[in-house]
């Protein structure tokens, strides 16, 4: 995990500790959570906002203390992140290829594939755009199966965390250091797929 972390700071992408699955027990996640409604796939701590760093010497003292803490990137600052259904987003990111149109980084979130663009979080945006709250249960998510942004106040898992089905999450496209694509050229070819 360290390695992943320490090339995310390489790219500016800020990243804290977070949860991981548990197997068996009467536990499913590493949170001290009586019944976790997202095992694995949290924040350890709920200021990670500010905790959130680029430091190398944060970062790797943390992953030095928890070897097994998932990573977890806060979106809204450097980039966003549309999150997709894996049938969508796996037909969306073969029509975006076989277009020749740019992807930027994309993640095998499992069940769901994570499209990582340049962030829109601008003041002079500010009527116009809005947070990603995150104060709603998995009943929520269920009912909202689609496109998901993830933007400011935000936050996803990145590989190669250990997903709450206990596999690695996974590059498909991994970050390489380019500019990340525009948010809205990714929305109209996610949009189209997952109409």
């Amino acid at each position: 995990m360290i390695n992943s972390v320490l090339e995310y700071a390489a790219l500016g992408w800020a990243s804290c500790p977070g949860a991981r699955p548990l197997r068996g027990g009467s536990r499913s996640c590493s949170c001290d959570r009586i019944g976790c409604p997202d095992p694995g796939a949290h924040p350890l701590s709920r200021a990670w906002q500010m905790q959130a760093t680029t430091d190398p010497t944060q970062l790797t003292h943390w992953w030095q203390r928890e070897p097994e803490a998932n990573v977890i990137l806060p979106t809204g600052r450097v980039f966003d992140v549309f999150d997709v259904p894996l049938a969508a987003g796996r037909t969306a990111l073969a029509n975006m290829d076989s277009a020749g149109a740019v992807s930027g980084p994309v993640a095998d979130g499992g069940d769901r594939i994570l499209f990582y663009v340049a962030t829109r979080n601008a003041s002079e945006d500010e009527d116009e755009w809005w947070s990603c709250a995150l104060d709603f249960g998995p009943s929520t998510i269920e009912e909202m199966p689609g496109l998901r942004w993830h933007c400011r106040d935000s936050y996803v898992l990145a590989p190669p965390s250990i997903l709450p089905t206990g596999r690695p999450g996974s590059w498909l496209r991994p970050p390489d250091g380019r500019p990340l694509p525009d948010p809205l050229r990714v929305l109209d070819w996610l949009a189209d797929t997952c109409e």
